[in-house]
Order: C-alpha cells, then structure tokens, then sequence
C-alpha cells in the first residue's frame, strides 16, 4: 500500500527535504509495508562464484522515486550454484603407453631423411658398447656329465650331506677347525712345487714357509700361525700349471664321485698324484680313515653354497659355469702374476668353493697306487 504524503506549506523549507528521507529509513527498517510479486522487482543479492551453498535470502529494498511510493521486497530461494570450470592452466594426467607409442617427431623424421639413419631409439642405442659377455663353458659332454651330476647329487643327499651333519653335531668347532687346518697345511708342498714350475719363486717360498712354520709352531698343523703372521695361503695344483704353459680352454668333465674338473684338470691329478702325502702311507686303515675324513670336513665347507644350488633353475648349469669362471680366473691370475692381487680372494682361495683334492682319490689313473 502506498502512504500519500501532504505537505502544509507553512513547513519550513528544510523539514520538507528530510521528511522524505526519514519515511526511506523507517521502510529500509522494517516499518514499510510488503507489496506483492507485481508491485515491484525482485532482487537477488550476488554469488560468489564456485560457492556449493547460498546464503540465506534477504530483503532488499526497492523505492519508487518516480510515483513517490517506498517499498521491500523479499528475494526469493537462489538455484544451486554451477561448478566452475577446471583452470586450463593445471597439468593433466599423462597416458605413459600413448606416450610410449608416440610416433616420431617430424624434427626425427627429418634428422632420419638427411643422415639416413631410423628415428633415435635410447633403448637400442648402436652408439653404446657392448654388453659384457661371460665366457662361455666349453660342455660337449654334456649328456654325460648331467647323468654323473645326478648320480654325485644322489650320493651327496644320502651319504656325504648326512656324514657332514653329524660330524658338525657331534665334534666341537674349535676341533673341526684344527682338522681342517691339518688338510690344508697338508697341501702346501704341492703348491710350492707347481708356483715354482709357474715361474712363481715368490709364491713357492711363500707356500714352504707356510708349511713349515705350522708343521712346528702350529703343532703339526692343528693351528695356523702362518695366516697371523701374514703369510699368503694359495693354493696351486699342477691343472694350473697346465694352463699357464698354454693349455687355455679345456672341456667341461663331471668326475664320479669327485664333482666339478676340466679335461685339463684330469690330467693334471696325474701330476699331483706323486706328490699327495695322504697317498704316501703305507698303512690302508690309515690312509682310508684320513681319506674319509677330509671329505667330511671338505663336505662341511659347502654348507653356505647348498641354499643357493637348491633354488637354482638349473643346478648343473649353475656348478659347471661357477667352478668354470672361477677356474678362469685362477688360471688368468697365475699366467699374470702381476695382477694377481686385484682379483679378490674368493677367485684365488679354495675356502669358499673348494675342490675335491687328489689326496682323497682312491685310485688315480696313469699314477702309483700306494
């Protein structure tokens, strides 16, 4: 409803400028009458944009200037707010395999048209090296010597690996020990004989003094003094010396009973055979009985390798290659004596992976037997 508004003329000229002005604050406060939907137009306050809720409507006020009418209006309920678009500026997810079938550039295309060559591959690069290949066993006989790894394996589950077991169950370290410092000590005349045939005088007076120092002070070889007294321990056989007088690449042989050797190795226990001390007593009960006993303790030391051979894809594969490279690198070390100490020692020294003496062979062909 309007609120006709009479002015006496005999009002002063300034009250007739407020009046008005007053009548707009009593309506903007509440005192103002609320016309319907057709009386005036409705105004919604602004949105900040990308809010998820209005705020609740408010009344706006609306004047009439013109026809001299004040009134509110109340603005009706806001429609949910529309989200806003995502900012183009922001990174997007990355395909990797549309990435990684990406064609080539026009700038690679052009770069393959002028030199000639296909796109720039990084995987297949013709301009790095080539990959480092191991040296490869020379096996011909390899039907046969799987049959004799499978006939060794069956032995090893069932007589040699239990042996080993009691013998570590039953004697006290500190003995097992001292026994496997006795085989050891046993060995070292014979490697002294073939470091001098190598042409190694060092190594060979290395080796006799080794011996000779733990036959006396290390009471008959039980103890070790040689090894506090820095006293190199190397051992050489006369398969070593084969390959330093020129005998390089031999073929793969699997020895029943006896594991791992080379044609060239075969033939050298002919050369060792003479020289064993355990194969120079007389006595069979003897020498069988400390024949027996170094292949417990040499059993004993292959403890560590048995979980790796166990879960090998192919055991075979994995012996002949290891006894093979490690074989290589002995051989290649004594044919350079120079460079010798930069190979590391469990490629020069039989306690991590050792071999089958000849000391323990009952019967060596071509040789003496006692």
């Amino acid at each position: 409803m309007t609120l006709p508004l009479r002015l006496s003329p005999r009002l002063s000229p300034r009250l007739s400028l407020f009046l008005p002005l007053l009548l707009l604050a009593a309506c903007a406060g509440g005192g103002g009458a609320r016309p319907s939907a057709a009386d005036g137009a409705r105004i919604a306050p602004p949105v900040a944009a990308g809010s998820t809720t209005a705020s609740a409507p408010e009344a706006a006020p609306v004047t009439a200037l013109a026809t001299g009418t004040v009134a509110a209006t109340e603005a009706p309920s806001m429609p949910a707010a529309v989200p806003a678009p995502a900012d183009p500026a922001m990174p997007q997810a990355v395909d990797a395999q549309s990435v990684a079938t990406a064609d080539p550039t026009q700038a690679e295309l052009d770069y393959a048209a002028i030199y000639g060559q296909s796109p720039y591959d990084p995987v297949a690069d013709p301009s790095l090296p080539a990959p480092a290949q191991l040296p490869s066993s020379y096996d011909p006989w390899e039907n046969w010597n799987r049959k004799v790894h499978r006939f060794n394996n069956a032995v090893d589950r069932t007589v040699a690996t239990p042996l080993a077991k009691a013998y570590v169950k039953v004697v006290p370290r500190p003995v097992r020990l001292g026994v496997g410092n006795f085989f050891n000590n046993l060995g070292q005349p014979v490697s002294a004989l073939n470091a001098l045939l190598q042409g190694r005088p060092k190594q060979a007076g290395q080796s006799l003094g080794r011996f000779l120092l733990n036959a006396t002070v290390g009471v008959g070889g039980l103890f070790d003094p040689a090894t506090a007294a820095n006293i190199p321990n190397r051992s050489e056989d006369f398969g070593q010396t084969l390959g330093v007088w020129g005998w390089k690449n031999s073929r793969y042989v699997e020895l029943p009973l006896f594991g791992p050797r080379t044609l060239r190795d075969t033939f050298g226990l002919v050369g060792d055979a003479p020289l064993s001390p355990t194969r120079q007593i007389e006595d069979d009960g003897t020498r069988f009985f400390l024949q027996g006993l170094q292949l417990v303790d040499l059993r004993t030391q292959l403890f560590a390798v048995d979980a790796m051979r166990e879960g090998a894809a192919d055991e075979y594969a994995l012996v002949r290659d290891a006894w093979m490279q490690r074989r290589h690198y002995q051989i290649q070390s004594d044919r350079r004596s120079e460079q010798a100490d930069e190979l590391p020692d469990y490629l020069l020294d039989d306690e991590a992976n050792p071999t089958v003496p000849v000391d323990v062979m009952p019967i060596v062909p071509l040789s003496p037997t006692p």
